[in-house]
């Protein structure tokens, strides 16, 4: 082979390896280059951001108890006789006066005429012996009378007006008894059942069998245990001056929220050491006859006074273990963790005992796609949860880097304050 061909041969082939290691260094450079450019294209996170606010709130405390009468009588014979008449349908709403049973009033009503025939008689005797007495004062007193018989005729009036009392009182017993012969309601509510039917003869007295049960509905009694610390903070102060001052709530197991309001009726005289609770009874008005004793009450009762504190969305709080944390977004748009104490729920926030500060940005939506230390773009946002409506975008030059909108807090249509 001449040495020409061979010489172009031998520099070809330097030709080729020297261009595939220049492409290998110029693929590898626009790698390193791609990979370098690559952070700069992630754009930061946009997360929903809400402003700590602090508000005057009312501390509360959840109890559960059971509905009592506030009035209950067992109603009961006060005569023995048969019964003829029952005027009620079982469940019925009664009024105070109303018949409930009719036990045979004959044999009452005889009685009754029987003491009204010797009411007549004590009557007819004591005037006789009163005339008779006057006469023998005058005979007296010409000493035309013996001393011993004038004696024997005023005693005989004063036995005579004796007897007139005991038939008058005989008479009252009888009206009373032919009285008890119609069983009335003593209080105005709802009535049990009848327990013993017509026909029955029924027994007076304390250990007979009750007729029927019958309990007020004006007003309900819920029956509570106190704590030994929420008495001293919640009843305690208000008890000496106004125990209507202190808020109480109530709601029953098919209810989501306290549906009524009451106040504190009663607290009893001692705490049981046992317990460590002392009997509580909260008074509600049961107009309606819908809350039965019994049932089954969920009670809250607030503090008589207010006091400043922070309320945040309870879904901006975060687990850490044993821990409660918040993401706190800074003026640079950073999300910082900060560990925070939570207090009592008010509506459907939650108070914030330590950890924050009125005016803190936290990150109320999208938790879990924030880490400590991230970037993140804020888009400020109301509250959630404090039944207000979503706050409208301004955009203000004045922002910090990092912030791209302020907000402005508007009252939601028809909205309640969540504290009372």
């Amino acid at each position: 082979m001449p040495n020409s061909i061979r010489q172009k041969k031998i520099a070809a082939m330097i030709a080729a390896v020297l261009l595939i290691g220049s492409g290998g260094v110029i693929l590898s450079q626009t790698g390193n280059q791609a990979h370098a450019d690559q952070p700069a294209a992630v754009q930061a996170a946009t997360i929903d951001v809400a402003v700590v606010e602090s508000r005057q709130v009312t501390d509360w405390q959840d109890y559960s108890g059971r509905l009592e009468a506030v009035e209950r009588v067992e109603i009961r014979p006060l005569v023995s006789g048969t019964l003829t008449k029952i005027h009620f349908k079982d469940g019925d709403l009664v009024k105070k006066g109303d018949t409930l049973f009719t036990i045979d009033p004959r044999p009452f009503e005889a009685e009754v005429a029987r003491a009204q025939a010797q009411l007549t008689g004590a009557e007819a005797r004591l005037d006789y012996t009163s005339h008779d007495l006057e006469r023998a004062e005058r005979l007296i007193g010409d000493n035309a009378i013996a001393r011993r018989d004038y004696e024997e005729k005023r005693n005989a009036a004063l036995e005579a007006k004796a007897a007139l009392l005991a038939a008058q009182a005989s008479l009252q017993t009888a009206r009373l008894n032919l009285e008890y012969s119609r069983i009335t309601a003593p209080v105005t509510g709802r009535i049990s059942r009848a327990e013993v039917t017509l026909g029955n003869i029924v027994s007076a007295g304390a250990n007979s069998v009750p007729l029927t049960t019958l309990v007020s509905t004006a007003n309900i009694y819920a029956a509570i245990e106190v704590d030994e610390q929420s008495y001293l903070k919640f009843i305690s102060p208000e008890q000496s001056s106004n125990s209507k001052a202190i808020k109480v709530l109530l709601g029953l197991a098919n209810e989501e929220g306290f549906s009524r309001q009451g106040h504190i009726g009663s607290v009893d005289n001692r705490l049981d050491p046992a317990s460590g609770t002392i009997r509580v009874r909260a008074v509600f008005e049961n107009g309606n006859g819908q809350l039965l004793p019994g049932l089954y009450a969920r009670v809250r009762i607030g503090s008589g006074s207010q006091r400043e504190a922070l309320l945040i969305d309870e879904k901006a709080v975060g687990t850490d273990q044993d821990k409660r944390f918040v993401l706190v977004v800074d003026d640079k748009g950073q999300a910082n963790y900060r560990e925070v104490q939570i207090g009592a729920p008010q509506g459907n926030l939650r108070i914030v005992e330590s950890g924050l500060k009125a005016g803190e940005r936290i990150v109320v939506n999208g938790l879990q796609r924030v880490r400590p230390g991230s970037q993140v773009n804020p888009h400020i946002v109301a509250m959630p949860g404090n039944e207000q409506i979503s706050t409208q975008l301004i955009p203000d030059a004045d922002q910090p880097s990092g912030i791209t909108a302020s907000s402005r807090t508007l009252p939601a249509k028809g909205g309640k304050a969540v504290n009372a």
